[in-house]
């Protein structure tokens, strides 16, 4: 009997031990972590950079130096640790995009990696941040599909809306505006043939059906795209008082270009990516009544405290659409990792439930998608502001039609 009592003491000890062993092992690991690595590829150079170079790229900059005046990332036992970015240029390039990624996650072992740029270049990423286990903060993609994807891909988020989103809100608009008498019922449109163009295009095309609208033309034009002057002079030979084109940053200034260089002047000019950038407002005169997606309200506080900090410390200003958006994104991942640590399916799962303080205010994920948002936005006295939806706090109200074009 006392044999057996010992025994199981014994066993006892021999457990206690084994769990000691564990637990200092862990704490030395613990210890010798020295860094928390974050990794990303991005397009700095090729046909993406422009849009790269104003929503994506200052944004990890500026959250990168945030955490590291903060001393570094915090952890729920309030210790802070340093973190190491290794980052690639993926070269507007969907191979290399994939290629940079799969890196990052097999050879690299980062702890963490931020998400591309671009709708299509998310896409294409998207299955392999599934198998590797790493949350995808999928900020500049414009997806109708988002629900059918968080349950592909669960661990990503979509904070853009989806192109139904943008096109419902812009025909509910053109729609008061025809019935006021101001414009009439037939559009112009052009869209890139890319991830983006035609998950808008295809949008676009039902809800001006159903708000009763007549498309006249409808082009698509390949990636890539520089001479704009047969879409434009097509356009212009349409009796549409609205044009609008899906496009991305370096189709949106040569569209605007060919347009002044034509005197294509139609009454509603609605285009793609690049529109909210600061440096698409510089001209003051001629981007005075033009419209696209995104905008911002004026009078939020803390979204203007966000793009004068972000002018100060990267040298340019955010656009108005997707950097605030981005840094939002990255300081719900912050502080995910806060709250639960650095293991991915725990932060995945905070983002997917948890409520964050941003810089966009109270921020919460509905099926680990970001819904409020604007819609529509319009150049107005410098500002490019948000015009819908209209029931927004904060919306401002449409002018049309837009302004004749100055003379450079």
């Amino acid at each position: 009997m006392k044999s057996a009592s010992r025994r199981r003491l014994r066993d006892v000890f021999l457990s206690a031990g084994a769990v000691m062993t564990v637990l200092v092992g862990a704490s030395a690991h613990a210890q010798e972590r020295e860094t928390i690595k974050i990794g990303y590829a991005v397009s700095k150079t090729g046909a993406n950079a422009g849009g790269a170079g104003i929503t994506t790229i200052p944004n990890y900059q500026l959250w990168i130096n945030d955490v590291k005046e903060a001393g570094g990332l915090e952890l729920p036992d309030g210790s802070k640790l340093p973190i190491e970015v290794i980052e690639y240029d993926d070269r507007s390039s969907a191979e290399e995009v994939v290629r940079a990624v799969e890196r990052l996650a097999t050879q690299d072992e980062v702890d963490f990696i931020l998400p591309p740029w671009g709708t299509g270049f998310n896409l294409a990423v998207a299955p392999l941040f599934d198998r590797f286990g790493y949350p995808q903060l999928a900020v500049s993609s414009v997806t109708d599909k988002a629900p059918e994807f968080v349950e592909r891909w669960p661990r990503s988020y979509w904070m853009l809306g989806g192109g139904e989103d943008y096109t419902d809100a812009l025909a509910t608009l053109l729609a008061e505006q025809r019935d006021a008498g101001t414009i009439n019922g037939k559009i112009a449109m052009a869209s890139v043939a890319d991830g983006f163009g035609i998950d808008l295009v295809t949008a676009a095309r039902a809800s001006f059906e159903e708000a009763g609208f007549e498309t006249v033309y409808d082009k698509t034009y390949p990636v890539g795209t520089s001479d704009f002057s047969p879409i434009v002079n097509e356009a212009a030979t349409t009796d549409a008082d609205t044009f609008v084109a899906f496009s991305y940053p370096p189709d949106t200034f040569a569209l605007t270009q060919q347009a002044q260089v034509s005197s294509y002047n139609p009454k509603v000019l609605y285009l793609g990516v690049g529109v909210g950038f600061p440096v698409y407002g510089e001209d003051k005169p001629n981007a005075e009544g033009v419209m696209s997606l995104g905008g911002i309200a004026p009078d939020n506080e803390s979204n203007m405290a966000y793009r004068k900090r972000h002018k100060e410390l990267t040298g340019q200003g955010p656009d108005y659409w997707g950097s605030v958006i981005t840094y939002a994104s990255l300081q719900m991942l912050q502080e995910a990792i806060k709250r639960v640590g650095l293991d991915r399916d725990k932060v995945s799962e905070e983002l997917s439930n948890g409520t964050f303080e941003t810089v966009l205010g109270e921020t919460k994920l509905e099926d680990n998608q970001l819904r409020t948002l604007w819609w529509t936005g319009q150049w107005q006295d410098g500002v490019f502001v948000g015009v819908a939806p209209q029931g927004r706090s904060g919306a401002s109200k449409v002018k049309l039609p837009k302004a004749a074009w100055q003379a450079q």
